[in-house]
């Protein structure tokens, strides 16, 4: 599935991943590939990415998220939307 992570700068991320969970209001939740169509406010918490590869646009936005491992990466936000539909995810993060 594709993830796109919007901030009110730039997009942060933009590219195929495994799995993605984020801190929704009532709790953390896990999107994975073909889930249901969904859309969800989140609140401030951490938004873990695994993907077999990444690829930022430039280092200085890869810079903004905390390397786990080869595979997992996470970024903390302050609040956010995000929206599932036809396995694309945007999240509009703070």
């Amino acid at each position: 599935m594709i993830l796109e992570i919007v901030s009110p700068e730039a997009t942060l991320f933009k590219g195929e991943v495994t799995s993605v969970s984020l801190p929704g209001v009532d709790g953390s939740f896990q999107i994975l590939n073909n889930h249901a169509p969904i859309v969800s406010i989140l609140k401030q918490g951490t938004v873990k990415i695994t993907a077999s590869n990444f690829k930022f646009e430039s280092e200085s936005l890869e810079g903004k998220f905390t390397k786990v491992n080869d595979q997992n990466y996470t970024l903390n936000i302050a609040s956010g939307t995000i929206e599932m539909k036809e396995n694309k995810v945007i999240v509009l993060a703070d």
